[in-house]
């Protein structure tokens, strides 16, 4: 594998741990190959997963045995680079292999907390007594089932992650990639365009993406960074339309945004906007919101720009927002007010490509 291909070890296991599933392949007793999709977790440096005592994984205990995961991040169509000849499509991905034995896992403590582990993992609302040995109901609850499931683990010998994601391209033709994702606007092309650059060595900016003062906007903050997102919090729970809200509320609704947009400087999320989207009628705007020491940059209405020309929002009819004190700076962009402190953007043809609002003023909002 090529150098820049090639994960860091901890990159690998992620990747293992967070795939919806794995696939488990070896060659059974009766020379036959099996390759078996499979829930499992990351306990212990070694991946964990339940079967019967007679059935089909069990049956490799003691054999050499290949895992697999592969996470799908975008696919790149010929002419985002090449108008005519096929040869530039490509898949962009990541993926992981480990190798090493199986082995059945025989203590009773441990057999339980691999079995809690599943649990948490693929029933995180609970619901359940906890599957502890230690526990006062552990011997009515469980103790006949955890001694009769087989838990086995794969230990590695080797465990061998892949990035491709363009990192050996030009940065020109990344920059082609980029802006052809943003154009074709699928679900998952904005993330999938974050993700992109990130692995890249020169981190090429496509010009809708460059924020006033060199910073870098963000098409698709992740709602699954904790640090992105305790920022937007701190951002945002102290304004006026989140008195009283809890701070796990808030972070929960930029969980569950169509489009979550911002500015970084380095690793500071200094202003944010999300929206929510049925992707046709309409489109509801929240918390725009811009750190204090960065205001008056033009920094709002950047991220506002970007997030109304979002694939998520650009091909609505109608973009709503409340505001209290923020009309004149929202009204820069098209919108006028329709009842009290509501204010709506109407488009006459929103799908004929990607919202282009006029350029704010050089003065940012000062609170929204």
């Amino acid at each position: 594998m090529k150098s820049h291909h090639r994960m860091l070890e901890a990159e690998a296991w992620a990747l293992l741990g967070r795939a919806p599933a794995v696939t488990l392949s070896s060659v059974a007793p009766d020379g036959l190959p099996i390759a078996r999709a499979l829930h499992g977790v990351i306990e212990g440096g070694a991946l964990l997963f339940h079967g019967g005592p007679k059935g089909e994984k069990s049956s490799l205990i003691g054999r050499e045995a290949v895992v697999t995961a592969h996470e799908l991040v975008a696919e790149i169509p010929s002419y985002f680079v090449d108008p005519q000849r096929a040869c530039p499509a490509t898949t962009l991905y990541e993926s992981v292999e480990l190798r090493g034995p199986v082995e059945r896992v025989e203590e009773p403590a441990r057999k339980a907390r691999a079995l809690q582990a599943l649990m948490e993992r693929y029933q995180r609302e609970g619901g359940h007594a906890p599957i502890d040995i230690d526990a006062p109901d552990y011997d009515r609850l469980y103790r006949k089932a955890v001694d009769g499931v087989v838990i086995t683990r794969v230990r590695p010998r080797s465990i061998v992650g892949k990035r491709k994601l363009g990192q050996e391209r030009p940065a020109a033709r990344i920059l082609a990639i980029l802006e052809g994702l943003w154009r074709r606007g699928r679900s998952g092309d904005a993330r999938a365009l974050e993700r992109i650059r990130d692995a890249h060595p020169e981190r090429p900016t496509p010009a809708f993406l460059r924020a006033p003062g060199g910073l870098e906007l963000r098409c698709a903050l992740a709602a699954d960074d904790p640090g992105a997102l305790a920022q937007a919090v701190a951002l945002v729970e102290g304004q006026y339309w989140n008195v009283g809200v809890d701070p796990r509320r808030i972070a929960d609704a930029h969980r569950g945004a169509s489009a979550w947009v911002g500015v970084r400087d380095g690793a500071r999320l200094v202003a944010t906007a999300r929206a929510v989207s049925d992707g046709g009628k309409h489109a509801w705007v929240y918390d725009v919101a811009v750190d204090p020491e960065y205001r008056a940059r033009g920094l709002g209405a950047a991220t506002l720009r970007l997030l109304l020309a979002h694939p998520a929002v650009r091909t609505v009819s109608a973009v709503h927002l409340k505001t209290r004190d923020a009309q004149r700076f929202y009204a820069r962009f098209g919108f006028v007010e329709v009842a009290p402190q509501v204010m709506s953007l109407r488009r006459d043809d929103a799908r004929g490509g990607p919202a282009e609002p006029a350029v704010a003023g050089p003065r940012s909002l000062e609170r929204v």
